[in-house]
């Protein structure tokens, strides 16, 4: 009996592999389908993650305005005791310039009236652009010099006639970080951001 079944074994095992590696492509087939969604998935979402992220780091638009005037005045001469884009500004005077101009605020007229505005002081470590930031440049312990930062450790100001009156330093240069005294967040005190008034003492 056994026998009569031998010349059959080679064909069924034929069959039986045939079958097999017609099987065979199947599973990679149903398996590469659902990987295809996931891959697609991981394209989109970095682009929505970095748009989502962007809208988080723009800045307010008094800050925005307030620089890019700012830094439209690069080059305008130095003047003491100036406060005008025509005729040229002093420290004090193109701090408080951009701040009547862009924000609506009437600063004190002098770096020693103005670091004692009723506004929040930040550390260097939490400067923010737009913050007013106050200098000892004169070794003397008391303020003489103020800029507004701009980011990245950089800050605009009214210099000197020597260095070409407005222009962009960085805290970072030694005699700036040396002189470094403090800041202060005066946009806080922006109408619609605080009731109070900026008044000079």
């Amino acid at each position: 009996m056994l026998k009569r079944f031998a010349p059959l074994v080679p064909c069924a095992l034929v069959v039986l592999l045939s079958a097999c590696a017609s099987q065979a492509p199947q599973p990679s087939i149903s398996y590469s389908a659902p990987v295809a969604p996931p891959e697609e998935m991981l394209d989109e979402e970095p682009i929505d993650f970095l748009s989502d992220s962007s809208k988080s780091y723009e800045l307010p638009q008094l800050t925005d305005s307030l620089l890019a005037h700012g830094l439209s005045l690069v080059g305008t001469r130095y003047r003491y005791g100036g406060s005008s884009a025509e005729t040229g500004f002093d420290c004090s005077g193109f701090v408080g310039y951009l701040f009547n101009e862009e924000v609506g605020l009437k600063l004190p007229r002098s770096t020693r009236e103005m670091i004692n505005l009723d506004a929040p002081r930040v550390s260097r470590a939490e400067l923010e652009p737009g913050d007013v930031i106050f200098f000892n440049d004169r070794g003397r312990g008391r303020v003489s010099h103020a800029g507004i930062y701009l980011g990245d450790d950089q800050f605009i100001h009214s210099s000197s006639s020597r260095s070409g009156g407005v222009r962009v330093d960085s805290l970072e240069d030694s005699y700036w970080k040396r002189s470094y005294l403090q800041a202060k967040r005066v946009l806080a005190l922006a109408p619609g951001e605080s009731e109070k008034e900026v008044e000079t003492r």
